[in-house]
């Protein structure tokens, strides 16, 4: 697919603070009732209130099969972050009923950081790489303009498609390694380790993809902002150029 010039003409009005902040809940709420509330429920349960592992999982799984079962009503079709979360719980839970060996249990956690992995690996040669979705509010900070120029691109750019790609490849990789280094401290380190180490790969592995996404994100914000800048620009000359055709009629 060939790159196009963008002719992106932000409404007016459109970049006001009310609506710039309106987009940015519109971009944000589905990682929010898809990752962020299934995640911070189960941990709250699990960890805050001492709710068991199997009754915390379930719990945590309503918001998602709720959003998966709405989507296959209303636009039948499947919401991919919602049924990702809902794969992930229902995997713990299985897990959970293998074995009481602790090594078993923390292993589980290995085994949901994979399925994220792997969901968002696939997703980066489809057609909506899983990642984008949290990273497209972070570069368009809710502007209308930059919206409309984030899907322009992402539809017509070849290149800013592959860094799209990447970022998420990057991702996708990072919670695979995440994945080996769990599985193989399960096993080989004292559970007692394991137990804080776990959460510390965790954010390591969060951290590495957020400096590694840097490769892919900062030319995806630069393309956005330039597109951005020369519609500005484009329509402030078309309002200069309409006024001026105005003048003699006023005089």
């Amino acid at each position: 697919m060939s790159e196009s010039p963008t002719k992106v003409t932000p409404q007016a009005g459109a970049t006001s603070d009310g609506a710039a902040g309106n987009e940015l809940v519109n971009n944000l709420m589905p990682l929010v009732l898809d990752i962020a509330i299934p995640l911070g429920s189960y941990y709250a349960l699990h960890d805050g209130f001492g709710v068991g592992l199997v009754l915390s999982l379930a719990l945590s799984s309503v918001v998602p099969a709720a959003r998966t079962v709405f989507s296959l009503i209303r636009d039948r079709r499947v919401n991919g972050l919602a049924a990702l979360m809902l794969a992930v719980n229902v995997i713990g839970i299985a897990l959970s009923f293998v074995t009481g060996n602790p090594r078993i249990m923390l292993a589980k956690d290995s085994g949901v950081s994979s399925v994220i992995g792997i969901a968002i690996l696939v997703s980066a040669f489809g057609s909506k790489p899983l990642m984008s979705a949290g990273l497209k509010p972070m570069i368009t900070k809710g502007q209308a303009a930059k919206v409309a120029v984030w899907d322009h691109l992402a539809a017509t750019s070849t290149r800013f498609q592959r860094l799209e790609r990447l970022f998420s490849v990057i991702w996708g990789g990072s919670l695979l390694v995440e994945c080996v280094a769990r599985l193989i401290g399960a096993f080989t380190l004292p559970v007692s380790t394991m137990v804080w180490l776990g959460t510390v790969l965790t954010i390591v592995a969060i951290g590495a993809a957020i400096v590694i996404g840097q490769v892919a994100a900062d030319p995806m914000e630069k393309m956005v902002e330039s597109e951005a800048d020369a519609a500005s620009k484009r329509q402030e000359r078309e309002k200069a150029g309409a006024d001026n055709t105005r003048l003699p009629e006023a005089a």
